[in-house]
């Protein structure tokens, strides 16, 4: 996928239009700000300023141990993970320029193609929800799960609760043919809920419902409108049987036990849950790194290292299943900065596109600002924004954002 995106990235340097930055600066200047972080924690330091760092102390220990001399070293304590942090950047730097070159008739594709690729995704997870399993090295499959294309059933719940958002958008954000689309919308609508009902992640479910709720939110005005002709009852009876369709869909999984997300949420029981088990670890570890963080990618490593023996068991714990933690560990202070700092801007934007007026431009701008309000949901309890696919959709759901926040600014 990278040599696929360096591939693109040069091509589309070498041969598109001029990119339009205008209304997306904030959007590169927070990834170059990302980009520059991860790049200055693979800078050499000299040894006496190395061995200062916090939490460096025992691998200073083992080199006087083993006899060598301190060699200059990176902020980052991994610097393999580090360096493969900051090639993977290169995905999202891809999307970005290529969305920056695209026309205004172009971008109002991009819902419905975001859409598509949603409903295409669904397809390995219905072929796992029917039994299949794939020994396709392109496809992770984790035997006895629906994860779809991903390897995090998690991850691929986040996904097809965009879907839930976008449909209704892709709908009704557009006056030409309607009645198919709602009808389509619907249907996709149903699809995703019953494939989410069978990833069995908890966390999916409660994004999955919120995304209708959102989905709905961003499109009522328009649905009203169109219905104004009918009799007032006609809106609420619409409404009311999209409701009951969803939740007849979900009491049949129920009740042919395949609400598997359903059933989790049931039977979870916290004290076995490796979340809430690890987090004191986690925020131990911060402590110690503290201010300047261990460096990206190394968390399996050092988790290791700092791991108590009750924790111990035949699996590994491979994040911090809390991303906001993660990026104050691996970064410290100036992860710390550069999230608050991003987090702002979603806030300010947000407020900007959510109110006023609605046309097109804005109505995407609340999509985008609706996907990340998703995608932070998420990082609570995992590290979705880490697997490329969600990295490019975080790309485009910012700059929808940023257009937006940048048309309100215009009017």
């Amino acid at each position: 996928m990278r040599a696929t995106a360096w591939l693109v990235l040069v091509g589309a340097l070498l041969m598109m239009k001029r990119p339009s930055i205008r209304d997306v600066r904030p959007v590169a200047a927070l990834m170059l700000a990302a980009l520059g972080l991860a790049l200055l924690q693979l800078v050499p330091l000299p040894p006496g300023v190395w061995q200062t760092l916090p939490g460096r102390a025992i691998f200073e220990r083992a080199a006087l141990l083993a006899g060598e001399s301190q060699p200059w070293r990176p902020l980052a304590i991994v610097p393999g993970a580090a360096y493969n942090a900051a090639a993977s950047l290169v995905v999202p730097f891809a999307f970005l320029i290529l969305i920056m070159g695209i026309d205004e008739r172009e971008a109002t594709w991009l819902p419905g193609m975001l859409l598509a690729f949603v409903a295409v995704a669904t397809l390995p997870g219905l072929a796992q929800f029917a039994g299949a399993a794939f020994n396709n090295p392109l496809i992770n499959d984790t035997p006895g799960q629906v994860s779809g294309i991903f390897a995090n059933r998690n991850h691929y719940a986040l996904v097809l609760a965009f879907g839930c958002l976008i449909a209704p958008v892709w709908a009704f954000g557009n006056r030409s043919g309607v009645i198919w689309r709602m009808v389509v919308a619907l249907g996709l609508i149903l699809v995703f809920t019953l494939t989410i009902l069978a990833t069995g992640s908890r966390a999916g479910l409660f994004l999955g419902v919120l995304a209708l709720v959102i989905g709905f939110g961003l499109t009522w005005r328009r649905v009203r409108q169109m219905l104004h002709r009918g009799p007032k009852w006609l809106f609420p009876a619409l409404i009311a049987g999209v409701v009951a369709i969803i939740v007849v869909i979900v009491l049949l999984s129920i009740a042919a036990d395949r609400a598997v997300s359903i059933d989790r949420a049931m039977a979870m029981d916290a004290g076995q849950d490796m979340r809430r088990r690890g987090l004191p670890v986690v925020i131990e570890m911060i402590r110690i790194y503290f201010p300047v963080g261990s460096g990206l990618g190394g968390f399996d490593p050092l988790f290791r290292m700092h791991e108590p023996f009750e924790l111990l068991k035949p699996t590994y714990f491979n994040h911090a299943h809390n991303d906001f933690l993660e990026i104050v560990l691996d970064t410290g202070v100036a992860g710390l900065i550069l999230l608050v700092a991003s987090i702002s801007w979603w806030v300010w934007a947000s407020f900007r596109v959510w109110r006023g007026k609605e046309n097109r431009v804005r109505l995407t701008g609340r999509l985008g600002s609706a996907m990340i309000l998703l995608i932070f949901l998420a990082s609570i309890l995992d590290y979705p924004a880490r697997t490329p696919t969600i990295m490019a959709l975080l790309v485009l759901a910012a700059v929808w954002l940023s257009k937006g926040a940048s048309d309100m600014a215009r009017a």
